[in-house]
């Protein structure tokens, strides 16, 4: 084979993923369009001007000799806390070119995450957004270990003003594909977050097996996505699919609500929607009061959580498109669960993706019985390396054989469709039984007055633990007695005896992280 190529064997089953032995992801997914006919095709939608797959290629190789310039060597790192936005994929791409690891990070976060972040790192460069200056030069104040260069994205001084300068051509760097790549920091739910680092042919096997497997990715479709793409779901979704299939993505930088999304649907027409279920439960409230086009979708897709079937099934009947639900995590990137066109179930994280193998285990790691709840382990192509940093979270996670350990409960059901249950440390044992909070999480949202609920464990009288529910009402909804007996009778009628809510609180929001996640564990207290 030629060198940094791949091809799809379509001799076995499933089509297995063959890569060159020398082997650099960037020519694949920024070069290659220019040889398959898409220079002036356009890559990337964004209210500031759009990017051709051939401006996209020039950019990253002028961005690469940037990073070479400022004598970075191959393996150094580059922390990059940028907004979505054209020169993000100029950074990423033209430091893998360069043989140079990127390292986006949350565009969210505080000081203090940042400085931690430059000092586990140990970058050598750092680049960041204008509109991130205070805090990321506080972090830097702060910080042990000072990166040698820093530069913002674009303005004066920049690393686009030395780009615009910056040679046109890049010879890619002599990688193989089982290199290191580039990192993504887990969302860091259980302690600080974490260095993942990610090998050169890792999002080859997203590409193929979620992006055109699963959710059904074409050459024509137009992306969009409300996840961020420092975010693994959001990465997949913008950064990833649309330059392994040749498609095209919307980037914007605007703040997510359910006016926005409809806002960049109607001026934009993406064919494929990209969100998570807090948000597809916010859309449905906000198309009951106001005129919105979403027509142009053809699918939708949802990760994060777990999506209730209820919000499935009004989302079909509002707007005629179905809401793919995938499960995935930082650690292996995008959908390696998902359900498809062909075949979904509502509630159900899908089934195994392929090219993946899933097995759920009890703790002492035999594998339980059909319809037991246990934790989800999976291998495949595109499982991280290891942990920056962190050789006992790796030796825990990382398991031999090339396992994962994703630390989520689920269980399969008798067809085999997976189903997810929350976090280990989410679960509830109450009268000796498990008791996933998302089941009740969604019983609770089946009720037209509910917009959101999160349930948590509680102990009562005789400190034994009940399930807790924090409710946030939906529009023009106001608590009151009569209310909170629909809601008990509500769960009590459709719910095991035992895993009914003993306690209702009423709150304007839930904790959440950056992606969207419900912070169970602020609940508890």
């Amino acid at each position: 084979m030629q060198d940094n190529t791949f091809i799809i064997d379509q001799s076995v089953s499933p089509a297995a993923i063959k890569t060159s032995p020398m082997f650099n992801i960037a020519v694949p997914f920024i070069d290659r369009h220019l040889d398959e006919g898409r220079s002036e095709k356009v890559v990337y939608f964004t209210s500031e001007g759009d990017v051709t797959f051939a401006q996209l290629a020039e950019r990253v190789n002028r961005t690469g000799n940037v990073l070479t310039s400022l004598g970075l060597a191959e393996g150094d790192r580059v922390l990059m806390v940028v907004k979505d936005c054209p020169e993000f994929l100029y950074m990423f791409f033209g430091a893998i070119k360069a043989g140079i690891v990127p390292v986006p990070v949350n565009t969210m976060l505080y000081a203090d995450d940042y400085t931690y972040m430059i000092e586990d790192s140990g970058c050598k460069v750092l680049v960041y957004s204008p509109e991130f200056a205070e805090t990321v030069e506080t972090a830097l104040a702060a910080a042990k270990n000072q990166s040698a260069v820093v530069l913002k994205s674009v303005g004066d001084g920049s690393v686009a003003e030395l780009a615009a300068e910056a040679p046109a051509e890049l010879e890619p760097a002599k990688s193989a594909p089982e290199d290191d790549c580039f990192w993504l920091y887990s969302s860091g739910s259980t302690g600080r977050p974490k260095g993942v680092v990610h090998a050169h042919r890792a999002i080859l096997y997203t590409g193929q097996g979620a992006a055109i497997d699963t959710i059904g990715l074409n050459e024509d479709d137009i992306c969009f996505s409300a996840s961020k793409m420092f975010h693994s779901y959001g990465f997949g979704n913008v950064l990833t699919f649309p330059l392994y299939i040749g498609c095209s993505a919307v980037l914007t930088d605007r703040r997510v609500s359910p006016k926005m999304t409809f806002e960049i649907i109607e001026q934009f027409k993406p064919t494929v929607f990209f969100g998570i279920p807090t948000l597809y439960a916010q859309q449905l409230e906000y198309m009951n009061s106001h005129p919105t086009d979403a027509s142009s979708l053809r699918v939708c897709v949802s990760a994060g959580e777990a999506l209730p079937g209820d919000i499935f099934n009004r989302w079909q009947e509002k707007t005629g498109t179905l809401i793919l639900e995938v499960y995935g995590s930082t650690e292996v990137l995008h959908a390696v669960l998902g359900n498809t066109a062909a075949a979904h179930k509502p509630g159900s994280s899908g089934l195994v993706v392929d090219r993946y193998e899933a097995r759920i285990v009890d703790d002492d790691g035999n594998t339980v019985e059909q319809g037991d709840i246990g934790t989800v382990h999976i291998r495949g192509g595109s499982v991280a390396k290891y942990y920056w940093n962190s050789p006992e979270k790796t030796a825990a996670t990382m398991l031999p054989d090339g396992w994962l350990n994703m630390g989520d409960n689920s269980y399969q059901d008798e067809e085999g469709w997976y189903f997810f249950c929350g976090r280990g440390d989410d679960m509830l044992k109450i009268g000796g039984l498990w008791c996933s909070p998302f089941e009740i999480e969604a019983r609770l949202i089946e009720h037209p007055s509910v917009l959101e609920a999160a349930i948590v464990g509680r102990s009562d009288e005789n400190e034994l633990i009940k399930p807790e529910a924090w409710v946030i009402l939906s529009e023009g909804v106001e608590e009151n007695e009569a209310l909170l007996e629909e809601l008990k009778e509500h769960c009590v009628s459709g719910l095991s005896h035992y895993k009914y809510p003993r306690w209702y609180k009423f709150v304007d929001e839930l904790p959440k992280t950056a992606t969207g996640k419900i912070q169970r564990f602020k609940l508890r207290g």
